[in-house]
């Protein structure tokens, strides 16, 4: 907690950069201990993966977007609080469901609006196309795992973790979530990661399990509203500015030629690297010699694209906010997108849909005619392709004994983000946890940093 920063009366200046998920949140949490904070972000927009964009409908009329399809759900209790601190109205923001993975012929799984556990149990037991072997298979390891307080080997994979499993529940079920929440193939993904899920949202707190679909755009969901309640609360916003090299001078860091207490990096992997890299020549060897291997775990991760393929139909429209699809077909035809999205129904125009291609591995023209037959051959829809947005490092590959860079880089200096070591894969919710967690441990470290220093001074006397 903040609470040492507090109890000291030392207001630190922090700088964080990066204005996606993460860096808002981090911005937030460190402006709400006392603290002064100047953001810095190498765009023009907020939100970094998760923001809205620009597009066109086939008869030319603009369109909002997302640079990418996503779902909350309510066991993203970090990234909830957060949105509601800054002001945005979660019921008209989000339309929230109970848990549901039904597909186009209206089978699969749908949880009523019971108290947890009892709705994933109903949900099971009434699932629509399920075999009593099917359901008992599931309830059967379920319990296993609730026994074993969801723990398991950090070596397993989801596929491993699943054995005993019926076909029908892993292809309608474990595949699909797996797939969306680490956007990892079961294959290779964590089987403990992938119980935290389970845990949390499957079998946790009533609400847990709820899917919160966005009726507004991702950079109105968070990222706007936390720039104005920023500003409101003396945060400085610093947009257009690239942070190419971090110095340190005196105990303090050097960004943009102004001193900090602390910094965060709330920007990807790949841009925290570049710039410690750039960095380390220039800073002590105390802490080059910290940055070396931290820079060396993040090497180490091994990314996955996601690929949104928006398209139009004059009369185009799903029974369901969102339907699962099926990923093979019956005459052989690639079938990529897992799930489809009628945002016509979620605040956006008529005829408008959005496929979701986790994992995926494809060209991006491939990807979109592959998702263009597949509407036509699992909707019966014949439509036109809008806007196809690829976002090639989108996550980390979730894989069994990940080892994850850690938030601590050196003294003052942290590091949040969907990739930093911690319980859940590259979610919203992931970031904006470690994002909090990071303004929350850097008061802490430099105020034991400080009371340190003051320590020996005063032992020197």
């Amino acid at each position: 907690m903040l609470g040492a920063a507090r109890r000291s009366g030392w207001a630190m200046k922090i700088a964080i950069i990066g204005a996606g998920w993460a860096g808002m949140a981090a911005a937030v949490e460190a402006t709400a201990g006392g603290h002064r904070v100047s953001l810095f972000e190498a765009s023009r927009m907020l939100g970094g993966r998760a923001r809205s964009v620009q597009g066109q409908l086939p008869d030319g009329s603009p369109v909002v977007l997302d640079n990418g399809q996503h779902i909350l759900i309510g066991a993203y209790s970090q990234t909830l609080q957060l949105m509601r601190q800054v002001g945005v109205n979660e019921h008209q923001a989000l339309l929230r469901l109970p848990m549901t993975l039904r597909f186009p012929d209206a089978c699969g799984v749908q949880f009523p609006r019971w108290p947890a556990p009892l709705d994933a149990l109903a949900g099971i037991v009434s699932a629509r196309g399920w075999r009593l072997i099917d359901k008992w298979s599931l309830l059967r390891l379920a319990g296993r795992w609730q026994q074993q307080k969801f723990q398991c080997g950090a070596e397993l994979s989801v596929a491993q973790l699943c054995r005993g499993l019926s076909p029908r529940v892993i292809n309608e079920l474990i595949q699909p979530l797996c797939l969306s929440a680490l956007n990892t193939a079961i294959e290779e993904a964590s089987a403990q990661v992938f119980l935290r899920i389970i845990q949390d949202a499957l079998l946790g707190e009533t609400g847990s399990s709820h899917l919160l679909l966005p009726r507004v755009d991702l950079s109105k969901l968070f990222p706007h509203a936390a720039a104005r309640w920023l500003t409101q609360h003396g945060a400085e916003m610093h947009l257009g500015k690239r942070i190419d090299t971090l110095t340190h001078h005196g105990g303090q860091w050097v960004v943009a030629n102004q001193r900090f207490d602390a910094v965060i990096l709330a920007t990807s992997t790949m841009q925290s690297v570049q710039l410690l890299e750039h960095s380390a020549a220039d800073l002590p060897t105390s802490i080059a010699t910290s940055i070396a291997p931290w820079t060396q775990v993040c090497h180490g991760l091994r990314f996955a694209a996601i690929c949104t393929v928006y398209a139009w139909g004059a009369n185009a429209a799903l029974t369901r906010p969102m339907l699962a699809l099926r990923s093979k077909t019956s005459d052989g035809t690639p079938a990529p997108a897992q799930f489809v999205f009628d945002r016509s129904q979620l605040g956006g125009p008529d005829g408008l849909l959005a496929f979701v291609v986790s994992a995926s591995d494809q060209e991006r023209e491939i990807l979109q005619a592959q998702v263009l037959r597949q509407a036509h051959t699992q909707l019966g829809l014949k439509l036109q392709a809008v806007q196809t947005i690829v976002e090639r490092r989108a996550t980390f590959a979730c894989t069994p004994a990940l080892l994850r860079p850690a938030q601590k880089i050196a003294a003052g200096l942290l590091a949040c983000g969907d990739y930093v070591a911690g319980p859940y894969p590259a979610t919203l919710e992931g970031a904006v946890r470690s994002a909090v967690s990071a303004a929350r441990a850097v008061a802490l470290d430099v105020y034991d940093v400080k009371s340190t220093n003051d320590t020996n001074k005063e032992s020197n006397l």
